[in-house]
């Protein structure tokens, strides 16, 4: 599973940005999609979570290993 760190390049690189963050919830907006809020630990994220970030997000586990 990749970590926060990677899932964010990948979002960041799909139009999302950071706009805020409390503790260690990062909120990431795009500008036609949902917002997302994005727990950056150390680490491996958790497979469902990492799943579940991605479904929100608009974006397939294939999709974000291809690129």
């Amino acid at each position: 599973m990749p970590t926060a760190k990677e899932l964010l390049r990948f979002l960041r690189e799909n139009g999302y940005e950071e706009t805020r963050q409390k503790g260690s919830h990062l909120i990431l907006k795009h500008p036609t999609r949902r917002m997302l809020v994005l727990p950056v630990h150390r680490g491996d994220l958790p497979r469902g979570l990492f799943l579940r970030v991605l479904k929100d997000s608009g974006f397939t586990e294939k999709g974000f290993l291809d690129s």
